[in-house]
């Protein structure tokens, strides 16, 4: 079975979280505040697809991205991504983290392109996804808490014959829910939100939770 990873992208203190997964077996868990190491440890596993939770595009001035919209239209609440120029205008660095999610997918991009199609067909990718919608799919809406994240993700991947003991916070635990997609992802378990102007954003498709 094909490794996997997720990345939890967060701000400059906290830095990259990454997950590598094959099958049920969690490989690595890596905290690092540099993109390329992230890109060493994906190849040195063979990864094929890698998740990441951060926006793949900034907003255009026209609007919002289409797949924010359709994920609200299903009552799945998300960031909303600004463009580009007022995340830089931004005094207090609150868009830092979307600008560690770009540098991130740049430093994958020759090896791990971002997957621009609304159908994975083969090949290394890149793609967005996020733990809530994640966990929404999953679990149902009425059902994923933002309030009980801490317990009920991991909850989740023990649900999924995962052993979470090498995820030592939350962000490692959404890294690992960012790597079940890429898992879903390469089984064609998705669901794909979004178009190619604004990109896609990835979480399994609601009927996939089962064994493997």
């Amino acid at each position: 079975m094909s490794a996997v990873a997720g990345i939890d992208v967060g701000g400059d203190k906290k830095g990259y979280h990454l997950v590598v997964l094959q099958g049920t077996s969690i490989l690595c868990s890596v905290n690092s505040k540099a993109p390329e190491d992230l890109v060493q440890v994906c190849a040195e596993h063979d990864v094929v697809a890698v998740g990441i939770d951060s926006p793949c595009q900034w907003r255009s001035a026209d609007g919002a991205r289409q797949a924010e919209r359709e994920l609200s239209r299903k009552r799945i609440t998300s960031f909303s991504t600004p463009t580009r120029q007022l995340a830089l205008s931004n005094a207090k660095n609150f868009y830092g983290w979307m600008f560690n999610g770009e540098y991130v997918y740049q430093a994958l991009a020759s090896s791990y392109p971002l997957l621009v199609d609304k159908a994975y067909s083969s090949g290394r990718v890149s793609f967005e996804t996020f733990p809530y919608a994640i966990t929404c799919a999953l679990l149902g809406r009425d059902v994923a808490s933002a309030k009980r994240k801490r317990t009920q993700r991991r909850e989740l991947l023990e649900r999924e014959g995962m052993d979470t003991s090498l995820l030592k916070s939350i962000d490692a635990v959404d890294a690992a829910l960012c790597a079940l997609t890429a898992k879903y992802l390469l089984a064609g378990k998705v669901d794909a939100y979004g178009d190619a102007v604004g990109g896609y954003i990835w979480v399994p498709a609601t009927t996939s939770l089962q064994s493997w």
